[in-house]
């Protein structure tokens, strides 16, 4: 589910443990101290994704959108001037220590399309809601405003992928897809690490009993704006 809300981005860190929760940490893209993980910072950064990979989620300041989508909105189809949606992208690379030309993002249709993403692609051609790579520094971003970004890495593989996991796409198995593609690559499911991103909760998202049960029965376990997350091997 999408709506005219400021993108985010996760850029992928160090990390220590698996889970599906998303701890702020302040570890940078180079292992470092990386902005603080409050909301006076446009990056939040996580290190859930393990040795070598960056990982990190963007917050609402620091762009230059005027409202309702004040102030760094990533989204080019909500609405948004798209030059200040590019100036915002740009902000945000420059806030993860990264260059925009080494983000890549998706057109995004809650389906389980999933790509491969090669050195220096801007994203795949086609529509998708999933991606991967094994190109040290090619970021993967995913955008969301009430659907869950999910980042996805095999440390000992060199691994990563992002997928946009909203309700359509979650039942029609995006996560699972992205999994198998990953696993086809060369990564183990034993090894995997994943993180969720910030995303509408079950007290604030009411459905009706026949949607739930339908959601229920693709999904093993049942769980649940648009922003962007951002994954990447570290070179």
């Amino acid at each position: 589910m999408n709506s005219p809300t400021r993108g985010t981005s996760a850029p992928a860190g160090k990390t220590r443990s698996t889970g599906s929760t998303t701890p702020a940490s302040r570890t940078g893209p180079d292992g470092g101290n990386g902005p603080a993980s409050d909301v006076t910072s446009p990056v939040v950064w996580t290190d859930c994704l393990g040795a070598g990979i960056g990982a990190a989620f963007s917050s609402r300041v620091g762009g230059v959108s005027s409202p309702p989508y004040d102030s760094l909105n990533l989204g080019l189809g909500v609405g948004d001037d798209p030059a200040a949606v590019v100036a915002n992208r740009a902000s945000l690379a420059e806030a993860c220590g990264l260059r925009a030309t080494d983000l890549a993002w998706m057109q995004q249709v809650h389906g389980r399309r999933v790509c491969y993403v090669g050195a220096g692609s801007s994203g795949p051609a086609e529509p998708a809601d999933a991606m991967f790579t094994d190109v040290p520094g090619q970021v993967l971003c995913v955008l969301a405003a009430d659907c869950v970004p999910v980042l996805l890495a095999d440390p000992v593989a060199r691994l990563v992928g992002a997928a946009h996991a909203g309700r359509e796409g979650l039942a029609a198995g995006v996560v699972q897809a992205l999994l198998e593609a990953m696993t086809a690559a060369g990564a183990s499911a034993a090894r995997m690490r994943a993180v969720t991103g910030p995303a509408i909760c079950g007290g604030c998202y009411e459905v009706p009993d026949e949607m739930q049960a339908r959601v229920a029965a693709a999904v093993r376990s049942g769980t649940t704006g648009r922003l962007a997350a951002l994954t990447w091997l570290q070179q």
